[in-house]
């Protein structure tokens, strides 16, 4: 017999105080960064899909400094489906992490849906996403497959999960698929900012929240076949090294800068003592060795990025009281 979707996801009670029971089971959350979105698409499927089922349900709608058509359409939403969705907009774009965070303030729900602004994979599938948290995961990331776009998207998508998995270490396959559901004490312990949105599932796995991966049915794509932009390329493999930094380092800071710093210093020291061995036993001159220079400016930074992670160590030693790395679970009495 299946369980009722709040009575999995509400414990019983905590030091004899009874935990309050959220008014809904689900929050639908609908970043809408473009012009050209598809709304109501996306709130008539999903709200078929958990109206048939009987789960209590919302729509949360952000509205990332878009405005025309779409912005219209949520006016109209908002009149044919009174209480079913709210409204948010920014003045200006924010991006997805400031959409989601702030929805979060206003969602009822203790199950948080996230969903891009049209149908990207089949309203259905909602379902496998609730029932993969009912068997006790915190957060769920879909795998589409089969894919429906392009092949050069799907190399691109290949390549970019295949290298956040051996940079970030976490078993994650689809991290450009958006359509997610988790509890909503992931988003109260993951601090959301710039494009973090993306790595969301990663950032979980290493927080030490049960993720887990299910295969979705791919519906459709916004963006037709190409190479993005070199400062995109840019841009997501600089995100994706301050995640690995923030997930891995952020209270281990020397051995990060320790490694990067004792590498530039020994390659650095091995140059400059080389060079200074021929001075002594051959009379060779410095001056004239660029190398001499190169060698000595390498030891210094390396010596410097080292200083950078006992910096960094003094740090978190000061602060440790208020730090912690692990999150308890449960607790039995």
């Amino acid at each position: 017999m299946s369980v009722p979707l709040a009575d999995s996801l509400v414990g019983a009670e905590v030091s004899g105080e009874e935990v309050q029971v959220p008014s809904l089971e689900v929050s639908v959350v609908i970043p809408v960064v473009r012009a050209d979105s598809r709304v109501r698409e996306v709130v008539m499927g999903l709200h078929a899909e958990l109206d048939a089922e009987q789960i209590s349900h919302e729509f949360v709608l952000v509205y990332d400094g878009v405005a025309g058509p779409a912005a219209q359409e949520a006016e109209v939403l908002l009149k044919e489906h009174s209480g079913l969705i709210k409204v948010l907009r920014f003045q200006q774009p924010f991006g997805e992490s400031a959409c989601l965070a702030k929805a979060l303030e206003v969602a009822r729900g203790e199950v948080l849906v996230t969903s891009p602004a049209y149908l990207q994979v089949e309203a259905e599938d909602v379902h496998l996403l609730l029932r993969g948290l009912r068997d006790g995961a915190d957060l769920i990331a879909p795998v589409r497959r089969p894919r429906v776009d392009p092949l050069l998207n799907r190399l691109q998508s290949w390549a970019f999960n295949l290298v956040m998995r051996r940079v970030l270490r976490a078993p994650m396959h689809d991290l450009n698929c958006c359509f997610r559901a988790m509890r909503r004490r992931v988003l109260d312990d993951v601090t959301l900012y710039g494009d973090v949105y993306r790595f969301l599932p990663a950032i979980a796995h290493r927080t030490g929240f049960r993720v887990q991966e299910v295969q979705v049915r791919h519906k459709a794509e916004f963006a037709g076949a190409g190479l993005f932009g070199v400062g995109v390329y840019i841009r997501r493999f600089i995100d994706l090294v301050g995640v690995a930094f923030l997930s891995r380092f952020t209270l281990r800071p020397l051995r990060f800068f320790g490694a990067i710093g004792g590498a530039l210093a020994f390659i650095g020291g091995v140059m400059t003592l080389g060079l200074v061995a021929q001075r002594l036993m051959m009379d060779a001159a410095l001056y004239q060795r660029p190398l001499f220079l190169l060698g000595v400016l390498l030891f210094v930074l390396g010596v410097q990025v080292i200083g950078f992670g006992l910096v960094g160590e003094i740090i978190i030693y000061t602060q440790a009281r208020n730090l912690r790395e692990y999150r308890v679970d449960r607790i039995y009495e």
